[in-house]
């Protein structure tokens, strides 16, 4: 293994209420007993994961925490969006009752989104708070949800909607768990990337142009590194998701409300937020808030990414109701996140009252 195949990247999130580190390296996973026992000093850890990524990697999980001492205890849910509900959260956190857990032990959430954000939340609530780690295995929890704390479930009404900020203990994420990826879930992730290169870095855009450089394992590395590195800025800047952490929202009132309406069934959270991205940004354009041309750079660079692009069917009304359920505001006014440029966003704030005009 070269040099630059091992090499351990850190980036540092700090939060009033905590500092963490986030660490990047391929192979990483094998050594996660040994990061883990820098930051645990007991022995109980509980891992909460899906039924797939246990198959793929569990054992090489449980394996590297057994030889640094770690007793090893496992909590698995069904994969998919479906188990970020009430039902799941009961389910889980009873099984880790049963295992014995205390308030002094250790949760790491080992799995892609739904397993993150699932796994984080039932460490808020659970005892009234456990201590948790992230180790993310799909590109979009590496460069997106793994960071910031922001934990929840889905219910009837919208997505995320129950929730907490709870941040982890670290961030261990290896770019070699994104080889076992099917092709339509390493798209997924890269709707959030090009997310991230629209609101904050325009040279990230342009490295995304050069797909099959960017796809390459060597670069996950760069790219995953830059995501994160905007994403914990956004997060020291705004803990709490009332200022600039909004930035982080591109595309994502549309989003959100598609992946609702086809009941999280149709669309992927990151293909979701690849058509909210575009339709948001050519209403602005149709109103002098973004520069002409700007959708016609995204469209190109989502269609090369074999993201979907077009706004589905959906029914106005139910879809007005949809976004005004959506937690980016206060009772009359809501917050968009527009494009000044690629590379450059900024929070504009509408009346409710006009979300018509960007549906």
């Amino acid at each position: 293994m070269s040099e630059e195949v091992i090499k351990l990247k850190i980036v540092d999130v700090k939060t009033d209420f905590k500092a963490y580190p986030i660490y990047i390296q391929r192979g990483i996973i094998n050594d996660c007993g040994k990061i883990i026992k820098d930051i645990y000093s007991d022995r109980k850890v509980y891992i909460v994961t899906d039924t797939n990524v246990d198959k793929l990697y569990g054992e090489r999980l449980v394996t590297s925490l057994r030889q640094e001492g770690f007793e090893a205890f496992i909590a698995k849910v069904e994969p998919g969006e479906s188990s970020k509900s009430f039902q799941s959260f009961e389910k889980l956190c009873s099984s880790l009752l049963k295992g014995g857990i205390t308030r002094g032990d250790l949760i790491i959430a080992f799995g892609g989104g739904v397993v993150g954000d699932l796994g984080g939340f039932a460490a808020s609530a659970l005892l009234r708070g456990i201590k948790y780690i992230q180790v993310p295995t799909t590109l979009i929890a590496q460069v997106d949800s793994s960071i910031g704390g922001k934990v929840g479930i889905n219910i009837n009404e919208g997505k995320n909607l129950i929730g907490n900020f709870h941040q982890p203990e670290a961030v261990i994420i290896d770019p070699e768990l994104l080889t076992s990826l099917n092709k339509r879930y390493l798209a997924d992730g890269m709707g959030e990337v090009i997310k991230y290169a629209c609101i904050k870095d325009r040279g990230l855009f342009q490295l995304l142009k050069e797909k099959d450089k960017a796809l390459s394992l060597e670069n996950f590395d760069n790219i995953i590194g830059r995501c994160c590195k905007i994403k914990a800025d956004l997060v020291e800047a705004d803990e709490k998701d009332k200022g600039q952490r909004m930035l982080l929202n591109f595309g994502h009132t549309i989003g959100h409300a598609i992946e609702k309406y086809y009941d999280y069934s149709k669309y992927s959270h990151g293909e979701a937020v690849a058509i909210g991205t575009l339709h948001i940004t050519a209403k602005a354009e149709t109103m002098d808030l973004t520069p002409k041309g700007t959708q016609d750079k995204i469209f190109d660079l989502l269609k090369s990414y074999k993201l979907p692009c077009e706004l589905p069917y959906m029914d106005k009304a139910k879809i007005r109701e949809i976004v005004l359920l959506d937690k980016k505001g206060s009772s009359d006014d809501m917050k968009i996140i527009l494009l000044k440029d690629i590379g450059e966003g900024y929070i504009h704030s509408i009346k409710k009252d006009e979300i018509d005009k960007w549906l």
